[in-house]
């Protein structure tokens, strides 16, 4: 947070919205994940509007557009603020955005947390969609930190759909090609789903370990 509003002071001490946009981005981020989310979406607002005037270009070349990140965190925030309906809205502008925008990586990027909110609402076969087309996308442009998040979210559809028989190994590779990217974040979260699906399973002990797990924050 200390990072976030030292580059939003130098962004008004230089008067530049560029760096402006830059700074709305960081503190919109870091607030979500401190879950400030009112503050988070207010910011967001603010560096869509700076990035919608169309005359503003970020300086350097974003593994993301900045426009795509801006969507989701709104939507991220609508969602955890009770606003559903405005939540799945956003995030179909997120998207359409990022494939406006040819921005592969920040349509992964959509597609996983769309995926993943449909989860939250437990609705299998909105997750299948988000899942296919992210796996899909991830076979295509090599992401294999998104293509393993897909893999998680299909096979939880199809858990949630009854059946675990097929849905289980799903989980099971894309925790598997997850940990091979040497990446931690969202491991906890695809070990929440696997405890789900191994408990629709019937399968209660291994469930709980797995929440144990998650819990401890271990890698392995």
């Amino acid at each position: 947070m200390q990072i976030a509003e030292r580059i939003y002071a130098l962004a008004q001490e230089r008067n530049d919205p560029k760096l402006l946009m830059g700074a709305y981005r960081a503190l919109a981020n870091t607030l979500y994940f401190s879950g400030k989310f009112e503050l988070a979406r207010q910011y967001a607002m603010r560096g869509l509007q700076i990035w919608r005037s169309g005359t503003v270009e970020s300086p350097t070349e974003e593994v993301t557009a900045s426009g795509v990140i801006f969507w989701y965190i709104r939507a991220l925030t609508e969602w955890h603020l009770g606003e559903i309906a405005s939540c799945q809205a956003t995030t179909a502008e997120a998207i359409s955005l990022a494939e406006e925008l040819s921005d592969m990586h920040g349509l992964a990027l959509s597609l996983y947390f769309a995926g993943s909110l449909s989860q939250f609402e437990r609705n299998p076969a909105e997750v299948e969609r988000m899942a296919s087309a992210l796996i899909e996308l991830s076979a295509r442009h090599n992401f294999a930190f998104w293509g393993a998040a897909g893999e998680t979210l299909r096979g939880w559809a199809l858990s949630a759909s009854a059946n675990t028989a097929e849905g289980i190994p799903w989980i099971e590779q894309g925790i598997r090609d997850f940990r091979a990217t040497g990446s931690v974040i969202p491991l906890q979260y695809m070990l929440a789903v696997r405890a789900e699906a191994l408990y629709l399973a019937d399968r209660t002990s291994e469930a709980l370990e797995e929440i144990r797990e998650g819990s401890a924050g271990r890698k392995t």
